[in-house]
């Protein structure tokens, strides 16, 4: 595993733009950052894939048990969401995507860090964006991404067990989200389906019916919604989720709102503890020692690591601002990203359907991976022209 550094294709911005990606720049700093990529190994590149799967494995068989075992307070999650996600899962409520967001420097083993089991967002980056640069840089190079090809089956192998041809895509009013929605879209019409997108705000909710429609007053049976599930349960119109269940697909089902939950890791510990791919991870901060173990505080339902705390004797203190904690926090073993001349990689590893189909990285100066990290294009290297190249 290798960070070069490199000068950015000329017009980058408008190369982007072209395939979808409008939100390269925030604040007059580049978001996409082609000034430098990671190249990897095969090796490496099927160490992280073999571990997206097995991590897709055990939080399958984990969302299984706390169903079983009723262990939704544990996870903050309210009661009257409770008929929902067993619903959803009784019902095999047909899920497309997540990403798993891994700690790994290119040796031993990936670790999970979290979940983004419900809303994962730079998928456009790392499906489209970052395979363009790649041709251009690099032609005839490779990646790990079929994530587009992964999309589209999944779309074509649902469509049978959709309550509805039309599918709505539905995402808040904000260029990340319904750019990511817009390409989701997308990648269900290249798989034969009918598809309406609006905003969140705009469904709505006929009485006499009791049924959710759209601004055209059809019927909205089958959605696909970039909004997350405990936002949902907590507004005034999640009063009618209950109501419909059964008449209506929402994706990611709500059975997700067990692995989305950071509440989870501490699961997934004790079940597989000393598991090569988790770290240690509980509710109570006091099993780890104070003073002497280093492990990160983290909110249940936080995003963007917002209200992250890293507590270490050996680490400065860090911690992150934001308005999550009320609802309670995990403790995870701290384990540093790895330091490229201060850069922070994260990688974010997707499922799409059942299988891994590729990664994305994001890169922080800090120790704590937020909203202002930088999405950072890979490679996977070519022994053969690495040795040329030398």
């Amino acid at each position: 595993m290798q960070r070069h550094t490199h000068a950015p294709r000329d017009g980058w911005e408008g190369k982007v733009e072209q395939v979808g990606l409008r939100h390269h720049t925030a604040g007059g700093v580049p978001y996409w950052h082609e000034e430098a990529h990671y190249a990897f190994t095969l090796d490496q590149v099927y160490r992280i894939e073999n571990a997206t799967r097995e991590l897709h494995r055990m939080c399958i068989e984990a969302a299984e048990a706390v169903i079983r075992q009723r262990r939704y307070a544990e996870l903050a999650i309210p009661p009257h969401a409770v008929p929902l996600i067993e619903q959803s899962w009784q019902s095999d409520a047909p899920s497309l995507y997540g990403r798993f967001d891994l700690s790994y420097d290119g040796t031993g083993e990936p670790r999970l860090l979290e979940y983004n089991a419900d809303t994962p967002t730079s998928l456009l980056e790392a499906a489209v964006a970052q395979w363009y640069w790649l041709e251009e840089r690099f032609p005839g190079g490779d990646q790990f991404n079929r994530l587009h090809e992964a999309l589209v089956e999944t779309w074509t192998e649902l469509k049978p067990h959709l309550l509805d041809a039309t599918v709505h895509f539905a995402a808040m009013e904000e260029e990340e989200d319904e750019a990511t929605v817009a390409y989701l879209r997308d990648t269900a019409q290249q798989a034969g389906l009918q598809t309406i997108q609006l905003r969140v705000e705009d469904i709505g909710w006929d009485a006499r019916a009791g049924r959710f429609v759209d601004v055209g007053g059809a019927e909205i049976r089958c959605i696909f919604k970039l909004y997350p599930w405990e936002w949902m349960v907590g507004e005034e119109f999640g009063a009618h989720l209950g109501r419909t269940a059964g008449h209506i697909q929402w994706m990611e089902p709500a059975w997700k709102m067990i692995l989305s939950n950071k509440g989870i890791l501490p699961i997934l510990w004790e079940r597989s503890p000393g598991h090569p791919n988790l770290l240690r991870a509980y509710r109570d901060e006091f099993m780890f020692r104070q003073g002497v173990d280093a492990y990160v505080a983290k909110p249940l339902l936080s995003r963007e690591g917002a209200n992250v705390r890293i507590v270490s004797p050996w680490h400065p203190p860090a911690a992150s601002g934001g308005d999550y904690g009320r609802e309670g926090f995990v403790h995870q073993e701290y384990a540093p990203l790895p330091d490229f001349g201060g850069h922070r990689p994260v990688i974010g590893s997707w499922i799409i359907g059942q299988e891994p189909a590729g990664m994305g990285i994001r890169e922080s100066a800090g120790p704590i991976t937020d909203n202002l990290s930088r999405f950072v294009p890979h490679r996977i290297m070519d022994p053969l022209r690495e040795r040329g190249r030398r």
